[in-house]
């Protein structure tokens, strides 16, 4: 596990959210403000991305890098975690440049653009958090957190059968989530040692009985969200619609 001195991580999670709170503030012109600035704080993003990826990630090193550890509740071992890795940041790379070609696909958009862009660069922070962070609970929290733009986006500019679609997918993913939730807990409070860090977790000896239950929570919760037959049926219209 190699720290970083420089927070590269918290900085590329950030800055596209706060860059969105900005947005409401930008003069109304037919979108025209809202586009070129949406595009303008993706690419600096991706830029810083791949300007990490570059300049600090040792492609010799299997170990987690670029980790930053900050103290939240140091009574549960709740921590500002995150770090990479050689799985993680190729994804975290993917992201940064299918979001950025997404905001030129919607290019068109003139309907709430403000909304829409304030949406995009909110979802752009949650999906890099999620490949990143490196504690149990704040992976859920920011799971969570980056389906709420998802759902708007699909509702609100979706086809004709948006509602139904954004109401399918968000029942189906919460409803898996309960199930990655419950399996986080009861990893974190499983033996003497209360803690959400995911390396401790993995070095924690569990009953079989226990992983059993655990691996289907997983289980049913990953098959919903990859998603996997039978849980898969929200996709086809999520995607029909988006």
């Amino acid at each position: 596990m190699t720290m970083t001195d420089f927070p590269w991580l918290t900085i590329i999670i950030l800055f596209p959210i706060a860059a969105s709170l900005l947005i409401p503030f930008l003069p109304e012109k037919n979108g025209t403000w809202e586009r070129w600035y949406a595009l303008i704080i993706g690419l600096i993003d991706f830029a810083l991305i791949v300007y990490a990826f570059v300049t600090q990630y040792d492609l010799s090193n299997p170990e987690l890098q670029l980790v930053e550890k900050y103290s939240w509740v140091p009574q549960m071992d709740l921590n500002w975690s995150v770090g990479v890795d050689g799985l993680s940041m190729p994804l975290v790379l993917l992201t940064g440049f299918i979001t950025t070609l997404a905001m030129l696909a919607a290019w068109p958009v003139t309907f709430k653009p403000k909304l829409f862009y304030f949406l995009m660069l909110a979802m752009y922070g949650g999906q890099i958090a999620v490949f990143a962070v490196q504690d149990m609970l704040l992976f859920f929290l920011v799971w969570e957190l980056e389906l709420i733009p998802v759902y708007m986006l699909l509702s609100i500019w979706g086809g004709k059968k948006r509602l139904y679609a954004a109401t399918k997918f968000i029942l189906y993913t919460a409803g898996g989530s309960l199930f990655i939730l419950l399996a986080a807990l009861g990893m974190a409070f499983y033996g003497d040692t209360v803690t959400f860090d995911m390396r401790s977790l993995a070095l924690k000896d569990y009953a079989l009985n226990f992983q059993l239950l655990l691996y289907g929570g997983f289980l049913i919760a990953y098959g919903v969200k990859l998603p996997i037959f039978p849980l898969h049926t929200w996709l086809p219209d999520a995607h029909g619609e988006a």
